[in-house]
């Protein structure tokens, strides 16, 4: 199989990568800064362009890897008449492809990605769509040869997914940072923490996530949180976090029990 991808950012290296190594066949790479196309063509034995006057129109398959307010835009510059488009996006419908191709659908990778760190294919999830069943058939055999956990979701569920990673993922991080600005300012190391997150993670890979709550909020220790919140006064951004999240345990688990 012949594919273009169109972006050269993290999920664009990394799947292009991936379909590399899974023995297909990248035949362009398209950024409109050609020394970023020329970078990741490079590695992947690829031509480099930044001028849809020299796309490959022959291709198999063009897989549209930019940041989500550039796809539009580019599906219009990019029509390929009755060849398989496909954007990477977890929050952009796939009614954004319509017109640029009588074939088009979404292949999005449910994981964060960096340009440098190797990541498992065969273990992410990929959420599919295609605007037929006969082209999410074939979006659901071509994710098949990267992974074996392929759902074939409605944009509308994939745009739920997507929320629920930034919960998880980004926001979660974000959290991290937080811990790591406390412990700065009592000259404490990061490294710490890593245990605790280690350990946390872990256990929700086979545990519910909710019956893994523990903390002050989760057993209702409000001495302890009103201790913290008045730790955090001196920073009432954090502070307000706090508060949220704290008031956020309880009312999730007070749902839960009815």
């Amino acid at each position: 199989m012949n594919i273009v991808l169109l972006g050269s950012g993290n999920v664009a290296t990394q799947l292009g990568r991936a379909f590399k190594l899974a023995g297909q066949d990248i035949v362009q790479v398209w950024s409109r800064d050609i020394e970023h196309a020329r970078e990741l063509a490079d590695n992947l034995a690829a031509t480099a362009i930044s001028d849809f006057d020299y796309l490959d129109r022959k291709a198999d398959l063009y897989i549209i890897s930019v940041k989500d307010e550039a796809i539009n835009e580019l599906a219009r510059e990019l029509k390929v008449s009755n060849k398989l488009i496909v954007h990477t996006s977890g929050s952009t419908g796939i009614d954004v492809l319509e017109g640029s191709s009588s074939k088009y659908g979404v292949l999005y990778p449910l994981q964060t990605f960096s340009k440098t760190k190797v990541v498992d294919f065969r273990q992410i999830p990929f959420a599919i769509e295609g605007n037929t069943p006969e082209v999410t058939s074939t979006i659901h055999a071509i994710a098949d040869r990267l992974s074996e956990r392929v759902i074939e979701l409605s944009s509308e569920q994939r745009k739920s997914l997507h929320i629920a990673a930034v919960f998880a993922c980004n926001f979660s991080n974000h959290l991290y940072a937080l811990g790591q600005e406390l412990m700065k300012e009592q000259n404490l190391d990061f490294d710490l923490l890593r245990p605790l997150i280690a350990e946390t993670a872990a256990k929700v890979q086979s545990n519910d996530p909710l019956k893994m709550q523990t903390g002050p909020a989760s057993r209702g220790d409000q001495e302890t949180v009103d201790a913290h919140l008045d730790l955090l006064k001196n920073n009432p951004e954090i502070q307000d976090i706090y508060k949220k999240l704290s008031q956020s345990i309880v009312n999730l688990q007070e749902r839960s029990k009815g």
